[in-house]
């Protein structure tokens, strides 16, 4: 069972140090265990129970009355928050719950629902996309371990690739063919595989050649192949003059070629770029630039 501190309660919760502190000493919703020396400290079911307290609150429910039911009363409250509108905004909190469990049916599920509801491409953007960055802050405050991050990720890497093998493939001559990778030393693909469902939706043509790809496999395909765009991914963490000389080498290699650049790490990019990269900054700023590429 792992062990909280009130700091890393407000990175999973929302809910501020203060306000929890005010909670414990005016309506004890949970009460901090301490160490031999006196540190206080919350175990997991505190944890759970102010992530669901966070969930229902946030949709209305005042704390006074939501300290008053029992753990089986708040979790039948959080199901029921789930089955109707407001799911969207419960969704992150249950996420985390299921990912702190390793949860794979519940994950599943929150999922599968919310596909349901809105869609797979709205459920990656605006569930999806805030959970990872959730997952980024609580990993960086030392809340949870990689091991709690790959275990979601891979999950909903296996539900993407469903996803993209679900599109029938429509193309037309003047949509272009895209080659999507991660360079040397780049292995978080997730973002990258849905960029290959957006292309893909949209009637392009793509060849994927996953992780880890050396130049030297770039000039395999592309004696073989007609490609027009490559999308790459640079996530991680890598020093500016690494990251300069990696894009400048795909550019001068591949001069024709239109090369867009996604992920963490654009946002260092802040000299003067070869003429054929494009950076991208989000998912919408790369769809308005297919439209382009479709009206070309």
């Amino acid at each position: 069972m792992a062990n909280y501190s009130i700091k890393d309660l407000e990175n999973f919760t929302g809910i501020k140090a203060h306000t929890l502190r005010m909670w414990e000493k005016r309506y004890n919703v949970v009460e901090p265990k301490r160490t031999c020396t006196n540190i206080r400290y919350y175990d997991d079911d505190d944890l759970k129970k102010l992530l669901n307290i966070s969930i229902l609150n946030k949709n209305g429910f005042k704390i006074s009355f939501l300290v008053s039911l029992d753990k089986q009363e708040i979790k039948e409250k959080v199901i029921g928050l789930t089955q109707t509108n407001q799911f969207g905004g419960s969704i992150i909190e249950n996420l985390i719950i299921a990912m702190l469990d390793f949860n794979k049916e519940k994950i599943e599920k929150l999922f599968n629902t919310s596909v349901v509801n809105i869609g797979f491409e709205n459920t990656i953007l605006n569930i999806m996309y805030p959970f990872f960055e959730k997952i980024k802050i609580l990993w960086q405050t030392g809340s949870i371990n990689l091991a709690h991050e790959h275990f979601v990720s891979n999950l909903i890497r296996q539900k993407t690739l469903v996803a993209i093998d679900a599109l029938e493939q429509s193309h037309s001559d003047n949509q272009g063919n895209f080659l999507l990778f991660l360079p040397e030393n780049e292995y978080y693909e997730l973002s990258l595989l849905f960029y290959y469902y957006i292309l893909k939706k949209n009637g392009h043509k793509v060849i994927y050649l996953g992780e880890n790809v050396s130049l030297d496999c770039l000039d395999d395909v592309s004696k073989k192949k007609m490609i027009d765009h490559f999308l790459i991914s640079l996530t991680s963490t890598t020093p500016k003059a690494k990251i300069k000389k990696k894009i400048e080498g795909i550019a001068e290699k591949f001069p024709e070629t239109i090369i867009f650049i996604s992920g963490l790490q654009t946002a260092s990019i802040t000299y003067e770029i070869p003429p054929n990269i494009i950076l991208l900054n989000n998912i919408s700023e790369f769809k308005n630039r297919l439209s382009e590429i479709m009206v070309n």
